[in-house]
């Protein structure tokens, strides 16, 4: 079997297969195992193979009912890609990170075009893939699609992104016609101090972000980051460039207050400029920035209320 990094779920499922049938005969019933969240199990990602089928199947995902549920209880066909994951690909790009995710289609067309898409029908202006940053909707109404060149998310700050295949029109609305794609951020509280990432090469002429984060006496935890990135055109099968290249820069910050243990705020917005080639055309400009609020209450009854309003312009 080739065990590629799909996602880190449906991987070691099959590592903990073995020890489960080895040890599943002549034991007694055992409670269900408590839930395991994702931030759990990426302090130690070894940690995985010594967890049962029924262990992994309790980890939690937000995506599928718009709560925190057990994968064995969500009604979908679910891939989770965790920040461990993306860390160990490689990926210097959302576009990359998607690759990892089972039964998603990711294409390059160019130098800085992607088509990612579901249960086919792949091309550059797929318009039928509901796509969130934080329950920030992604989607442009030029083509009803996403634009990839310009999404630019600092990816050391993504807790998971949860990939849902199959109709989600009823829960989510627009657009959910092949899937949702829920990208998740870590919360500031979890990103304390500085982090730097940089690197280079042949096509990814140079590429690298910083963020620094903290928390002042008020329980207001913060961070901020900035990306770059310059990705060289491609070429021709003769060898002549494609006249393509990708230039981009991005900032933004993310403010958490817990008020109480009841009540959490959450402030945060992204700032990008760029520059993408056109092999037939002057070159475009690319800008645009949003800014999202969120109020989240947890009812005495067990439920939980979320109000969330933003503002997002793209150029």
């Amino acid at each position: 079997m080739n065990l590629r990094r799909t996602c880190g779920v449906c991987l070691l499922l099959f590592l903990a297969g073995e020890s489960t049938r080895a040890a599943g005969a002549g034991l007694a019933p055992e409670a269900p195992p408590a839930p395991t969240t994702m931030a759990a199990v990426e302090t130690d990602p070894s940690a995985l193979k010594r967890l049962s089928i029924e262990e992994l199947m309790q980890i939690d995902v937000t995506s599928v009912s718009k709560r925190s549920e057990p994968l064995s209880a969500a009604a979908a066909a679910i891939t989770v890609i965790t920040a461990e994951d993306i860390r160990r690909s490689g990926a210097v790009s959302l576009p990359e990170a998607l690759r990892l995710a089972t039964g998603l289609e990711v294409a390059q067309a160019d130098g800085r075009t992607w088509a990612i898409t579901a249960r086919g029908f792949n091309l550059t202006t797929a318009n039928k893939l509901l796509v969130l940053v934080d329950g920030r909707s992604i989607y442009t109404p030029l083509f009803s699609g996403v634009f990839w060149d310009v999404q630019d998310t600092f990816l050391a700050d993504v807790d998971r992104i949860e990939v849902i295949r199959g109709p989600g029109g009823t829960l989510w609305g627009a657009n959910a016609v092949n899937g949702v794609i829920n990208i998740i951020t870590r919360s500031a509280a979890e990103t304390p101090g500085g982090l730097a990432l940089a690197g280079g090469g042949k096509t990814e002429k140079a590429f690298g972000g910083a963020r620094y984060g903290g928390q002042t006496g008020a329980g207001v935890s913060y961070r901020a980051y900035g990306n770059y990135d310059y990705r060289d055109a491609l070429a021709f099968a003769n060898g002549r460039s494609a006249e393509d290249p990708l230039r981009r820069g991005q900032g933004g910050f993310r403010l958490d207050w817990d008020r109480s243990p009841a009540d959490a705020f959450t402030l945060q917005g992204d700032l990008y400029q760029g520059l993408a080639g056109e092999a037939l055309r002057d070159d475009t400009d690319l800008s645009g920035g949003n800014l999202l609020g969120r109020f989240k209450r947890k009812l005495a009854q067990g439920g939980d209320l979320s109000l969330q309003v933003y503002v997002d312009h793209t150029h």
